[in-house]
């Protein structure tokens, strides 16, 4: 509250002499989309051609990370197709929402200020973090958008909030009517294992992963509704007297479910790669895995799908794979869409932009050093190896935290010795892999959340 006065003295302050920091950008070039992410085409060709004479709403959707680009991307392209909406803007927090460039629409932009920070976006888990973020205009940046936050209420703007504290903190302050999707805490986190963590008994003296503040934001008059990512931190929420809904999980949305697997694709052992989205800690986490998979023992021959995100450096991705002893093969394909395919000894690895989202469901298992990508195979019923490393992302802690929330579909390894033995196990039985990943399904949920969801917002936030 003491923020809040204080920013909005200084906005009144300065209103007259500040410039109006807003950035539209249109006409976005790029039709590629991050880590398996793929554009539905169809749908986004079409957005151009829907009558707009009925508009009324202006909305602004706010999110501060992967995952929540990814759940944003959907809603907008979702709320593009109904006529009562004027104009879409969004205002991605962390990095240049790179995501929203395959989005081709008169009706839509970004705004704010982009940027690409050095933590990756997880300043909060470490000092080193922050004080680069700092450095790196962090601040900033921040301020400068929520100044176009605040001109936002004039317009009567409507707000969806993506994410956690901050775009909850940016939505209560525009003084505008919002949603908020929280997407990254579940109470599965603490309510489930040992339990004997600081964090565990802080969590259960409130009831719940978030926060008292973050609570009082939820109770806002101008909060229209809140949806939670599961049952269980909803039904804590709704003990409190905070009217919160789940409606399933929609990073369940993205990915295929059919598995398109041809005859020879089936005669091998199936890997998936998932080392992340954060540069240069994925190249870390691809090196930790090739130094493994060195020593892998296996009666057949191995195929590894390795699928990049949109701003991976390709070539220096091959460069660290012909340090590890990997040749390119220019006479064998798989046909599964993979741009280039590598080899070292009995170990096939498939290289390839943009195809997560029709990889996923083709591995057997995962060796994963990611977040929302981890939980999408879960989803799908690939369980998964974790080994972390340095971080800032993916490190121990956040580690133990992701398996607790999946129920223990992604297994936590302290070395190379482990993971193998993990790895040879889930390879070889179907059972064991079956029998790990079964809780984490049930806690992804089924796909078809997004429809609900912008249905609920439609009847909620924009009536």
């Amino acid at each position: 509250m003491c923020l809040e006065r204080f920013t909005a003295r200084i906005v009144n302050n300065f209103k007259k002499a500040a410039p109006r920091f807003e950035l539209g950008i249109k006409d976005l070039q790029s039709s590629a989309l991050p880590l398996g992410h793929a554009a539905d085409r169809d749908l986004i060709e079409s957005l151009n051609n829907n009558p707009n004479s009925n508009a009324s709403h202006s909305l602004l959707i706010i999110c501060n990370g992967h995952g929540e680009d990814v759940i944003a991307l959907e809603i907008i392209k979702r709320f593009l197709n109904k006529i009562n909406i004027k104009t879409i803007e969004v205002m991605p927090l962390v990095g240049s929402g790179k995501l929203f460039d395959s989005i081709k629409s008169k009706n839509f932009s970004k705004v704010g200020y982009f940027n690409e920070l050095p933590s990756g976006g997880f300043s909060n888990q470490s000092l080193k973090g922050f004080l680069l973020d700092l450095f790196a205009g962090f601040l900033v940046d921040t301020f400068k958008n929520f100044l176009i936050l605040r001109e936002k209420s004039k317009d009567n703007y409507k707000i969806i909030a993506v994410g956690d504290l901050l775009p909850l903190f940016f939505a209560w302050s525009s003084k505008c009517e919002f949603t908020f999707i929280g997407t990254p805490k579940s109470d599965h986190t603490w309510s489930n294992g040992p339990g004997w963590a600081l964090s565990d008994f802080y969590h259960k003296c409130k009831g719940s992963e978030w926060d008292p503040w973050e609570m009082f934001l939820m109770r806002s008059s101008r909060c229209k509704g809140l949806i939670m990512r599961d049952e269980i931190t909803s039904k804590n929420l709704n003990k409190k007297m905070i009217n919160a809904k789940y409606f399933g999980n929609p990073m369940m949305d993205f990915v295929d479910k059919k598995n398109q697997k041809n005859s020879k694709f089936n005669m091998f052992n199936r890997l998936i790669l998932i080392i992340g989205s954060r540069f240069p800690e994925a190249l870390n986490n691809l090196d930790i895995f090739l130094n493994c998979l060195e020593d892998l023992k296996i009666s057949n021959n191995l195929i590894i799908l390795l699928p990049l995100s949109i701003n991976a450096n390709i070539f220096t991705i091959k460069s660290h794979l012909k340090n590890n002893g990997y040749l390119k093969e220019n006479n064998v394909e798989f046909m599964v869409g993979e741009d280039s395919v590598w080899k070292n000894n009995d170990k096939y690895i498939l290289l390839g932009k943009s195809t997560f989202n029709k990889w996923a469901n083709m591995a057997c298992v995962g060796l994963s050093n990611a977040g929302t990508a981890t939980e999408q195979i879960t989803g799908l019923g690939v369980p998964s190896i974790s080994l972390p490393g340095a971080g800032p992302q993916f490190t121990k802690s956040f580690a133990k935290r992701q398996s607790r929330l999946l129920g223990g579909s992604v297994l936590v390894c302290n070395n190379k010795t482990t993971l193998l033995e993990n790895l040879e196990t889930l390879l070889s039985q179907k059972e064991s892999r079956e029998k790990q990943v079964k809780i984490g399904m049930k806690r992804m949920g089924k796909s078809g959340a997004s429809k609900k969801i912008v249905d609920y917002i439609n009847s909620t936030l924009l009536s």
